[in-house]
This record gives C-alpha cells, sequence and structure tokens, in this order.
C-alpha cells in the first residue's frame, strides 16, 4: 500500500488526517459490514490504491433528510467520503455549480462515463401529470432517472421515499410518486437503502464493500444490503433482556422508562424492523431513538406510515407467541412459564432425593443385615 498508495497518504496527512485515524474509519467499516476486524487492512489497501467511484445524487421529490444525514456524517466526516472514497460529480445541494452549469456536468458524467458511475436516487419520483410535478432542467424526474440510472453501474435509491416511495406515494398519492424500482423497472444493480433518513454509514458501506470486492453487496428481498438489514432491530436491541423478562413501559416517564425497560407497549416496531440501527447508532454513534428512550417506527419497512401506524400503539400480535396473542398478555405467560420451570426444577430435586433416599435406606437395610448374620455366626 505504501508504494501505490504513497499519494493517498500524503493527501490524507495535508488535510490533517493521520494514517492511524484512517485505519479507524477502516475499521469501522469492517464492523458495519459485519466483517472481521482484520478485514480493515483489506479495506484500507482497497480504498487507498483504487481509483476513486464517481457518483451523481439525483434529489427529486424529498424532504432533503437523507443528504442532511449525508452532510452530518461523522464516521467519515463529509469531506472524507467525497474527497477520499468518492467522486461526487453532481449533488445540487452541495456543488459549487448551477443551473447549465450543473446540468451540463450531469450529462457529461452519462455520456463519458456508460457503466462507469454510480447513481445515488433521494426522494420518490412523480409520474402524474406527464412528470410535471417535479422538473429539473425542464426536464422532468421520471425523464432524468431513466437516463441516468438506465446508463449507472448501479443505482442506490436512497431513503424511505426512493425505495418504496415513501409518504408521497401514501394514498391517495396525487402526484403518482413512485420507487425508483416502479419508475424505471429493470435497471442494473439496484440497491436500496431505506430509512427516514438512511444512515450515511450504510451509504458508504455499499461503496467500500463494492471497492474492496469489485462486486455490490448481498442483498434481502426487497433489495436491501444483508450488512445492513440482515437482522432485525429487536435481535441487537439493548432493551431486549426486559422484553424477554416482561418488563415494559407503561407510560412515558414512568419507573420503567427510566430504568430502560422495553418500550414495546408504547409503539416499538423494532420486531418487525430489519435496519442495523442498535450496531450503528447515530450521531458518530453517540445514541439512537431507543437508546435515547424514543419507540421505533419502522421507518426502514414498506409502507411503514401506514402499516406501522398508530406510532405509539403496540403491535397486535406478540411475537413469538402467535399472531393472535397480545402483549399485556405476557405478564401472565411469563409468570406461568417461570412458575412451571420452578415446579419442573422442584420436582427433578424431589425426584432425586427420592432416589438417594431410597439408595440410602438399602445401605443401611443391608448393613443391619450384614450385622445380624455376624450376631447368628452366619456368613453375610
Amino acid at each position: 500500500m505504501e508504494q501505490t498508495g504513497s499519494w493517498f497518504v500524503r493527501e490524507l496527512e495535508r488535510r490533517g488526517v493521520s494514517r492511524r485515524d484512517f485505519l479507524g474509519f477502516c475499521g469501522v467499516m469492517s464492523t458495519v459490514l459485519a466483517l472481521p476486524r482484520s478485514a480493515g487492512a483489506r479495506i484500507a489497501d482497497a480504498i487507498a490504491t483504487k481509483e476513486k467511484p464517481t457518483l451523481v445524487w439525483l434529489e427529486f421529490q424529498d424532504c432533503a433528510g437523507n443528504t442532511e444525514s449525508f452532510l452530518r456524517a461523522g464516521r467519515p466526516t463529509t469531506a472524507d467520503i467525497i474527497l477520499d472514497t468518492l467522486s461526487v460529480d453532481y449533488h445540487e445541494t452541495i456543488m459549487a455549480a448551477a443551473g447549465h452549469q450543473a446540468e451540463a456536468a450531469l450529462a457529461g458524467v452519462v455520456a463519458d462515463r456508460p457503466g462507469g458511475y454510480i447513481a445515488v436516487v433521494e426522494g420518490s419520483i412523480p409520474t402524474g401529470a406527464n412528470g410535471a410535478y417535479c422538473t429539473i432542467g425542464g426536464r422532468s424526474a421520471l425523464a432524468i432517472a431513466r437516463e441516468v440510472c438506465g446508463g449507472a453501474a448501479a443505482t442506490i435509491a436512497i431513503g424511505t421515499c426512493a425505495a418504496f416511495g415513501g409518504l408521497p406515494a401514501a394514498a391517495p398519492n396525487p402526484t403518482g410518486a413512485l420507487s425508483v424500482a416502479d419508475a424505471v423497472p429493470g435497471i442494473k444493480n439496484l440497491i436500496n437503502l431505506p430509512a427516514c433518513p438512511a444512515n450515511a454509514e450504510n451509504l458508504v458501506g455499499v461503496i467500500v464493500y463494492y471497492l474492496t470486492f469489485n462486486r455490490f453487496p448481498p442483498l434481502d428481498r426487497y433489495k436491501r444490503p444483508l450488512f445492513a438489514y440482515g437482522k432485525s432491530i429487536h435481535d441487537n436491541c439493548e432493551r431486549r433482556s426486559h422484553y424477554d423478562g416482561g418488563q415494559y413501559v407503561e407510560r412515558w416517564g414512568d419507573e420503567g422508562h427510566r430504568t430502560g425497560y422495553c418500550l414495546y407497549k408504547m409503539g416499538c416496531k423494532g420486531p418487525v424492523t430489519f435496519q442495523n440501527c442498535p450496531n450503528v447508532g447515530w450521531n458518530e454513534g453517540t445514541n439512537w431513538p431507543i437508546g435515547c428512550g424514543h419507540p421505533c417506527m419502522g421507518c426502514a419497512e414498506p409502507d411503514f406510515w401506514d402499516k406501522m401506524t398508530p406510532f405509539y400503539s403496540h403491535l397486535a400480535g406478540f411475537p413469538g407467541f402467535g399472531v393472535h396473542s397480545n402483549v399485556d398478555r405476557v405478564g401472565l405467560w411469563a409468570t406461568a412459564g417461570v412458575a412451571a420451570a420452578f415446579a419442573a426444577h422442584g420436582f427433578v430435586q424431589l425426584g432425586k432425593r427420592w432416589k438417594q433416599g431410597d439408595l440410602e435406606h438399602q445401605k443401611v437395610a443391608a448393613r443391619a443385615g450384614a450385622a445380624s448374620d455376624a450376631e447368628k455366626g452366619e456368613p453375610s
């Protein structure tokens, strides 16, 4: 790495980023990607020696929340992402160019690097009124998406609006908003990074995985990378032990809430939401919603605004206890289960004692018989 990547090392030093900090970032990426810590060295070599992928970022029917998340990335900083990992050639919010110059930059990437760039799409794509609900430079979002995504090596739909249609696609959907997959079917290597907003570390993780292994990460049935969406929030939640013990927050601010009990009764959708929030966290890993005492709203799942509402009421089914079960009965079940366990343990111990007592009784009887035989002069 020192020979082929010496320019990269010098550039890091010029910007005050030590090699130790850089290797620390690679270690964080290996954790995000659910790889062994030893993979950090391979990641470091890939980032330092390979050509930075060109990236164009399209914003359509959105609130810019994912851009805000991207700009506030802490591990690494936005500057690290842009200058060290990516070559962001088009992003309306952060690029210096505007108007015709900006659109010329996008057209140049599409024309000069077919199949050699990554497209990131933020926001849903409106199709109503021939796409008139969202136009940029006189062109509809639908036309831009078809051209740019159609020629990309991969398209990353970042945020729930781009991945699943989001709130704009909720009924009655007057703009005809669609997800990227529905608006531009058949595009190559579509990767969804849903959440509201998506975590910037997962975006960087996809890029770093591509640089390291020359392919994009494995996906689930919703085209979400398994390293970020392969396990439910419930599986890794720091309050899971309280869930298993039937200890729940009953109302905001009660003793259980202050103690850190499970938020299931307060509407937490962690058992049916798949994302790595507990592992990656937010604000440089400082905390995350459940850690702050707020239930998960399921924002990484399709149609969460309908399927997960009301947000502050618990799910009708109790995971692991059947779809018709209710969380309010779990205390009785838990108590009965614990009582049954103690009873079973007691019966086992009692059985052992009976068996042990029977053996002792047999030994005593044998000794008594031997003594009687000795008194009679008979061999034992």
